[in-house]
């Protein structure tokens, strides 16, 4: 998680450089929260990401609903932006009633919110179940394996992204 968190801040200040625009959603317990509504302030973004909370139950399918909505708004506040979504999850939805079948057809339906995502697998140990790749696959997204992460590498990734 720390080599995740130095990244996001890297792209933050990118951001700001470019002065685009970065959110964050948050999905936890029984549900997701935007916790950093869509900003330039790196500032803001770098205090809610020090106090980012982890762990628990994942409510994989509320986070995604989350995004999408609030990825729908700023396409409709600016539709002149480009989106990127980058989620970072080890693919495992754990709570509620068929979480991981929710979260699969939101997956599935991902290409209709017409956002460049990538997902960073962070499941970790032995036994691996490949949800997150699973996930990834499903949302036409590229899938990068959290042993692959170095903060450098995920900036380059995410500008490599943006300049397709």
């Amino acid at each position: 998680m720390a080599e995740v968190k130095t990244a996001v801040l890297s792209l933050l200040m990118d951001a700001y450089q470019r002065r685009d625009r970065v959110g964050l959603v948050t999905f936890r317990g029984t549900g997701a929260d935007l916790a950093l509504p869509p900003t330039s302030s790196v500032e803001a973004a770098a205090a809610c990401l020090a106090e980012l909370p982890h762990g628990g139950r994942t409510p994989l399918a509320e986070g995604l609903a989350t995004a999408a909505k609030t990825l729908g708004l700023e396409r409709i506040r600016d539709p002149r932006r480009r989106a990127l979504l980058v989620l970072v999850t080890d693919g495992r939805a754990t709570a509620g009633v068929d979480a991981l079948g929710r979260a699969q057809r939101i997956a599935d339906q991902w290409g209709h919110v017409a956002v460049d995502s990538v997902v960073i697998d962070c499941e970790s140990g032995r036994f691996r179940m490949g949800l997150a790749r699973d996930l990834a696959d499903r949302m036409g997204a590229e899938h990068v394996p959290l042993e692959d992460i170095a903060a450098d590498h995920l900036v380059a990734l995410i500008n490599d992204r943006r300049a397709a």
